[in-house]
């Protein structure tokens, strides 16, 4: 046993000894070819088999990726089939959509319209020479449709750039979505409440006006 240990300690060995790096001017032994070595055309190469002897082709026309059949033109470019920008998102809001709204807005927005919307975002307090961004809180952006500010995400508006290769399609409408509850923080009444709690909120008012009138 022991001198089949030594004997594969030996032949062990040899077979590093073999490894050493040397150069050597013959070509590398292929053992698995792979499709390695397949005739193929590369970007901007001739290609002799079309008229315009070009390899890369154009799509087929009338074609469209899969994946990507933009059949609605209210959630894609945010207009109605008149052209109009459409009044409402066409997506379902919820929870969920509102808190990925917030992630995104924070990621692309608050740089310039700040954590509220006012337009006072980091970029905008600095002296960078930036013409100052919008507030969401103007009656023009509060009374636009939702179309006109999934427009402005997706191409841009004067000196805001287009943000559509950036943000999704799912992402611009939860964007929208949450700058409308933005909105909604900073000009809230009490009529915004539901009935419960507007009276859960009446009543607290009211015992707090009566405890500050017994102190006085």
């Amino acid at each position: 046993m022991r001198r089949l240990f030594v004997t594969g300690l030996m032949l062990g060995a040899l077979l590093l000894a073999g490894c050493r790096g040397t150069q050597s001017d013959n070509p590398p032994f292929h053992m698995n070819l792979d499709m390695d070595f397949q005739p193929k055309f590369g970007p901007q190469e001739e290609n002799p088999f079309f008229e315009d002897r070009a390899a890369m082709r154009a799509p087929v026309r009338g074609t469209v990726p899969r994946g990507e059949l933009r059949d609605s033109s209210a959630l894609y470019q945010g207009r109605a089939a008149d052209g109009d920008y459409v009044d409402q998102i066409p997506i379902a809001i919820n929870r969920k959509v509102l808190e990925r709204g917030r992630d995104q807005y924070e990621i692309h927005c608050t740089v310039c319209h700040g954590k509220t919307g006012a337009g006072n975002g980091v970029i905008m307090r600095g002296d960078y020479g930036y013409t100052p961004a919008s507030s969401y809180h103007i009656d023009r952006l509060r009374e636009s449709p939702d179309g006109y500010l999934y427009d402005v995400i997706a191409n841009g508006v004067r000196n805001m750039p287009s943000y559509g290769q950036k943000v999704s399609v799912m992402d611009r409408w939860a964007i929208v979505a949450y700058v409308r509850a933005l909105q909604r923080s900073q000009n809230a009444s009490p009529d915004d409440l539901p009935p419960g709690q507007r009276a859960d909120l009446g009543a607290e008012a009211e015992g707090g006006a009566t405890a500050q009138a017994g102190t006085e």
